[in-house]
């Protein structure tokens, strides 16, 4: 059972972070499908993906009115920024390159990634294949260079965003647009109203929102149907399934889609200590990986290892097959850096669980309390959150 959600910081307020992002790193302040598919067992005990002969990754619909998409999405946010070291451009169009290699062609950004959506627009122009891609992208939130995070979800500022990330990424339209978060001001109504004119205008294709509670996606379905709502969901964040959001989503007929669903790679067991973070790793500052709280959530990687052993698979392939068997509106985005892991991910999608499995890694979830909440006090506007009624 998991405890803990984001605190809210005051309404209308601007809150410093202890770090500031230019558009490749953040940098923390001393104060704080023409191939077929194989999928064989290696010595490494993983699904490992033979590019050689590689099927069509399968798929999942977006909401009951959006299109077919690939059933795992690739979040790109690690490429830029958050997560330590940034390689160079070179490096990361490899890691794109071979994401379309696998299929793996549901992509997901944000405009405060870093230069994320600029990384992507050179890989458009530089490959010529748009097209191949489902492209969803975010705006609201907003980090300024000296490290101040504030979020505007009102209508001018809407428009004004999707104008940029179209002329970042260099596409005349976005696939899927995100509210990123909600500013605690403008009114849900609102700020939907300001997303469907843009889908009108065939900016966008479909409309999603994130980190919202189960009455504001009830109030925006009104305005206009929601296609997808994005928030964390894993091992390490079951509040939708306590809060009525994955209740009413199911209700409307709105995908879910999880960020974060290796718990920000701590379930993989890659990290043994916070020591393991990069300097300028986000995840420092995050309270579920204190120095205090770390090795109480390590109960929780340990046990889904044994499970992961006993199959053949790694942990990161068994965490992110449950989260898939938890539903068919469930798309998942995990994010990485390395080819490697990418390649491992992919390998996740023909990862099949026993309801018996699926029983026994329920249990480990849910007798291991997790420790700390998923973000410090006041770093994000809210997490579920309600806006002022019309």
């Amino acid at each position: 059972m998991n405890e803990g959600r984001c605190i809210k910081r005051t309404e209308g307020s601007v809150l410093k972070l202890p770090f500031h992002i230019d558009r490749h790193i953040i940098h923390f302040k001393k104060t704080s499908n023409k191939h077929q598919t194989n999928i064989k067992q290696t010595s490494k005990q993983h699904i490992h993906i033979q590019l050689s002969k590689m099927p069509r990754l399968p798929t999942r619909k977006l909401g009951k009115y959006g299109p077919e998409v690939v059933a795992q999405g690739f979040g790109t946010m690690g490429l830029s920024t958050f997560y330590g070291k940034v390689d160079s451009e070179e490096e990361r169009f490899k890691v794109l390159d071979q994401a379309v290699e696998l299929g793996q062609t549901n992509w997901d950004t944000a405009d405060m990634y870093g230069d994320s959506e600029d990384l992507l627009g050179k890989w458009f122009k530089r490959t010529g294949k748009r097209d191949q891609i489902f492209l969803a992208t975010k705006f609201a939130n907003k980090i300024d260079a000296a490290g101040n995070f504030s979020t505007d979800s009102s209508p001018g500022y809407v428009k004004e965003a999707c104008a940029k990330s179209l002329q970042r990424l260099g596409v005349k339209t976005i696939d899927l647009y995100y509210c990123h978060r909600v500013d605690g001001k403008t009114p849900i109504e609102k700020t939907v109203e300001a997303m469907a004119e843009l889908k009108r205008d065939g900016k966008v294709k479909y409309l999603g929102l994130s980190e919202v509670s189960a009455k504001t996606i009830r109030r925006a379905e009104k305005v206009h149907h929601i296609d997808a709502v994005q928030i964390e969901y894993s091992p390490f964040a079951l509040d939708i399934e306590q809060n009525d959001v994955l209740k009413t989503c199911r209700q409307l007929g709105i995908a879910i889609v999880a960020y974060s669903p290796l718990g920000r790679g701590f379930l993989t067991g890659q990290y043994k200590s916070p020591a393991d973070f990069e300097p300028t790793d986000f995840r420092r500052i995050l309270p579920r990986f204190s120095a205090e709280n770390f090795p109480k959530n390590l109960v929780l990687v340990n046990d889904l290892a044994k499970i992961a052993s006993a199959k053949g698979v790694t942990s990161g392939q068994l965490t992110l097959a449950w989260l898939a068997a938890q539903g068919d509106d469930v798309i998942s985005i995990p994010g990485t850096k390395k080819i490697k892991y990418l390649d491992e991910n992919v390998g996740a999608l023909h990862v099949q669980l026993s309801r018996e499995e699926e029983r026994e890694i329920r249990t480990a979830i849910e007798k291991v309390v997790v420790s700390g909440t998923r973000y410090p006090a006041g770093m994000s506007d809210s997490c579920f959150a309600d806006t002022p009624e019309l």
